[in-house]
């Protein structure tokens, strides 16, 4: 049983000033595997005092220093990668194989980004005869999911570092593991007292008073639209930067010169990783109306591949869904789309036959014959659900990608590259994938619409957490 009970705060783990607590869940069993406790205002004002404080010495800190600093962050989690693939796996159901294999690497790979673009980054640029000096913003609250924990938490505390920020981080109440092992490296790395805090809770008490804390200079949050939208209306209280990284129901147009088979069986696959609970994750596949009965052919000998288990199990490719709320959200779009009469290709409703009996496990599930109004093709599904849906031709193909209120990511298939770029050009989402191409930590991660504003990753998401200043003469 893991307790997290206290806080960390200034450089120390502090006790909550609350008394509540709340059980973690294993969702490979539904039993409780430890408990947190949940902080309230008075610990986000100690948090934010610190953090304060500490922006007062560290935001005129040297390159050099903060470069050193990370470096030492990144040396300290490489000797506890291991440990973190573990409590992610604990935490949220993720296979053993895809938390040693994805989700620790990518913390790892955001410090190292950042690294990188530090070293070559400016602060200074000439514009006529003045200066425009990119000066950290001050003290950044922080908001981060349970999908992929230690992913969001580092894509935001590293370049928050490289620029002289400090921050307070509310982590997922769902994922805490992930968050508490990387406090324990910040601490062992000497990151110095104050530059990051951390206050264990809930979006309603810790995110809320976050969001209206007039010393908190910026937030940066991950998570639904619903969330963002009310970080965003309390900020606006007192006008504060937001940037967010929201919902997705992209689609993957698969052209007709596209090799089917190899493309729509990769594709599906692509869907189910991390039990489908990725923001990006390719949930509409847009084929030609006279491929439709193709491509749910190959989907359901595609989806025989993926095994649904228990995370520890070496055979599984695909855990539980991370908790139970949204265990039932999406049993029940499943059940949803079978009531607006989309075609059932593979999976449905039920349990997995081979998940144990207990946990939030759900079958890998492709949809055929899904038109644009329905549900399952409108709403995020968070959860590994397909639903392919036919074209007449590449300009309809583009109006159904668009026609969403989401536009964080896409995909186009073609055996003709340059076709390829030229659908991609005309899709109204901050991110498109090239013939099975994959995300690249350079490049600037966001959406359109309401997927978000702002960008994460690489030298991008540096411009986030500066402001401007124009010295003249």
């Amino acid at each position: 049983m893991r307790i997290l009970d206290k806080h960390y705060i200034g450089g120390d783990w502090v006790d909550p000033l609350g008394v509540e607590r709340r059980d973690i869940i294993n969702p490979a069993n539904a039993q409780k595997s430890g408990e947190m406790a949940l902080g309230n205002d008075g610990d986000v004002d100690a948090a934010v005092a610190a953090a304060r404080k500490a922006f007062e010495v560290f935001g005129f800190s040297s390159v050099s220093d903060r470069l050193e600093l990370l470096q030492n962050i990144v040396a300290e989690y490489q000797v506890r990668m291991g440990e973190m693939a573990e409590v992610i796996t604990l935490e949220m159901g993720a296979p053993k194989a895809w938390a040693e294999g994805a989700h620790a690497p990518s913390g790892l790979g955001h410090l190292m980004t950042a690294i990188e673009v530090l070293k070559t980054y400016s602060f200074d640029e000439k514009l006529g005869q003045a200066t425009v000096r990119k000066e950290p913003i001050g003290v950044v609250g922080m908001i981060t999911p349970w999908n992929w924990p230690i992913n969001q938490i580092t894509c935001k505390v590293a370049p928050a570092i490289a620029t002289g920020c400090t921050m307070v981080l509310k982590p997922s109440e769902v994922t805490p593991y992930s968050a508490q092992l990387f406090t324990e490296i910040m601490h062992k790395a000497g990151v110095p007292a104050g530059v990051y805090n951390v206050v264990y809770g809930e979006g309603p008490t810790v995110g809320e008073a976050m969001s209206l804390h007039p010393d908190i200079d910026m937030i940066s949050i991950t998570g639904s639209g619903r969330a963002g939208a009310a970080v965003q209306a309390n900020a606006a209280k007192t006008i504060k930067r937001v940037t967010q990284e929201l919902g997705g129901k992209s689609a993957n147009i698969v052209l007709d010169d596209a090799d089917f088979e190899k493309v729509v069986a990769r594709s599906v696959v692509g869907v189910m990783t991390n039990t489908g609970q990725t923001c990006t994750a390719l949930s509409r596949m847009l084929v030609p109306h006279d491929k439709v009965e193709l491509a749910s052919q190959v989907a359901a000998k595609a989806i025989e591949s993926v095994v649904s288990g228990d995370p520890q199990d070496a055979a599984t490719t695909m855990g539980p869904i991370a908790h139970e709320i949204q265990y039932k959200k999406v049993g029940h779009m499943i059940q949803e789309a079978i009531d607006e009469g989309a075609t059932l290709v593979a999976g449905g409703p039920d349990r997995p036959e081979t998940a144990p009996i207990e946990g939030f496990y759900v079958k890998p599930t492709v949809f055929s014959g899904v038109t644009p109004d329905m549900t399952i093709a409108k709403e995020e599904v968070f959860g590994p659900v397909l639903s392919i849906m036919g074209y007449e031709d590449e300009e309809d193909a583009i109006r159904i990608a668009n026609d969403s209120p989401f536009g964080l990511s896409g995909a186009v298939q073609s055996g003709d590259p340059e076709r390829a770029r030229r659908v991609a050009a005309k899709l109204r989402t901050g991110m498109v994938l090239i013939n099975g191409a994959r995300n690249d930590l350079m490049a600037p991660f966001g959406g359109y619409k309401q997927s978000g504003n702002g960008r994460e990753w690489g030298p991008h998401a540096f411009a986030d957490f500066l402001e401007l200043k124009s010295v003249m003469g």
